[in-house]
C-alpha cells in the first residue's frame, strides 16, 4: 500500500469542505490534483472514498469509516514532527489548549498560573470555539488538551472530571416566574428559547432538555453567551446557561434564575486525545487541572464570582 500525505490531506479537505473546488483553495493546489488525489487514494484503499452530493462531493459510507483513521495519521505525523523538533530543542515546548467559551473565560484563568509556575519553560497557545470546533481541534490532533463538558459518545478521547458545572434557567430580572418557589417545566412552554449557534454544547443542552421536557417552543439562535444574556434582559426569552457565566448578571441584578426542579446537571472535564503517544506538557496539564491545588484555585475563583455555591464533593 503506498497511500501518501497528500492524498490523506486532499481527501481530508473535501471531507470538510464538501467539493473539490474548496478542498484546492484551502490546500492551495490545482482541483485536478485534487481529484487526482482521491482516485489514487480510493484504488489503495480498493474502495470508492467518496460520492456525488448534488453540485458538491460528500464520503461515501466507506469514507466515513476511513476519515477518522486518516485524520489520526495525519494528525500524528504533525505532531511527531513538532515532538522532533522540541526534542532537537530547536524549538520550545508549546501546550496547545482549546476551551469553549465559558471555560476560558472562568476556568483557565485559575489554572494557568499553577501550572505556568510547575512548568515555565512550556509556551501556552489557547484557542476558544464552540463544542463542535473544540472536539474537532482533539480529532485533528490540533490542541494538546481541551476544557469543555462532556466529550462526544464514541471519541477517542482521555477525559477527566474537573468541577461540577451548575446550570440555570435565566430570565428577565423583573419575570414574574423568578417570585415563584417552583417552576414547572410547563410554564415555559409558551417562552421563546434562546439558543446558541449550532455546534455549541450550551445549545445542545438546551435542545436535549427541552425534549426530555416534552416542549417543543419558539427559538431564536444567536452567537454568542453576550447575545443571549442581553436578548434574556430584554424580554425577548429565556435559555439554560451555566452559573458561571452569569454570576456577574445575576449579582448586578440584571437577570434573575427561574426554580425550575430537576435541571439536569453537568461537568466541566479536561479532555487530551486518546490515540496517539501523549504530549508530556498535556500530562502535566491534566495531572496539574486534577490536583487539590487547582481544584482549590478553581473554587476561590468560582467562590469570589457573586453567586458562587460550589460543592466539596470531589469532580
Amino acid at each position: 500500500m503506498a497511500i501518501t500525505l497528500t492524498q490523506l490531506r486532499a481527501f481530508l479537505a473535501v471531507v470538510r469542505t464538501g467539493s473539490v473546488r474548496a478542498a484546492a483553495d484551502e490546500l492551495i493546489v490545482t482541483q485536478p490534483s485534487v481529484s487526482a488525489a482521491l482516485s489514487a487514494l480510493s484504488r489503495e484503499v480498493g474502495t470508492d472514498l467518496t460520492e456525488r452530493d448534488g453540485r458538491g462531493i460528500r464520503p461515501s459510507p466507506a469514507g466515513d469509516a476511513f476519515a477518522p483513521f486518516a485524520t489520526h495519521v495525519v494528525g500524528l505525523l504533525d505532531d511527531g514532527v513538532r515532538a522532533a523538533a522540541e526534542a532537537a530543542a530547536s524549538e520550545a515546548r508549546e501546550l496547545r489548549i482549546a476551551a469553549v467559551t465559558t471555560a476560558a473565560e472562568r476556568l483557565l484563568a485559575p489554572l494557568l498560573p499553577g501550572f505556568a509556575a510547575l512548568a515555565p519553560n512550556v509556551r501556552i497557545a489557547v484557542e476558544v470555539g464552540n463544542r463542535d470546533d473544540v472536539f474537532r481541534l482533539l480529532a485533528e490532533h490540533d490542541a494538546d488538551v481541551a476544557i469543555a463538558g462532556r466529550p462526544p459518545a464514541g471519541a477517542a478521547l482521555r477525559s477527566e472530571p474537573i468541577l461540577e458545572n451548575t446550570v440555570v434557567v435565566i430570565a428577565p430580572q423583573d419575570d414574574p416566574l423568578a417570585a415563584r418557589e417552583t417552576v414547572e417545566p410547563s410554564d415555559l412552554a409558551e417562552r421563546t428559547w434562546l439558543l446558541r449557534e449550532h455546534g455549541s454544547g450550551t445549545r445542545a443542552f438546551n435542545t436535549l432538555t427541552l425534549s426530555r421536557w416534552e416542549l417543543r417552543p419558539r427559538s431564536l439562535t444567536l452567537g454568542s453567551n453576550g447575545a443571549i444574556v442581553e436578548a434574556v434582559r430584554a424580554g425577548l426569552g429565556v435559555s439554560i446557561v451555566s452559573r458561571i457565566a452569569v454570576a456577574l448578571e445575576l449579582e448586578a441584578g440584571l437577570l434573575a434564575t427561574l426554580p425550575v426542579p430537576g435541571l439536569p446537571q453537568r461537568q466541566w472535564y479536561v479532555h487530551r486525545p486518546g490515540v496517539g503517544p501523549e504530549h508530556e506538557a498535556a500530562a502535566a496539564f491534566v495531572d496539574h487541572a486534577r490536583s487539590p491545588a487547582a481544584r482549590r484555585a478553581l473554587l476561590a475563583a468560582r467562590r469570589s464570582l457573586p453567586d458562587g455555591t460550589p460543592s466539596e464533593t470531589p469532580a
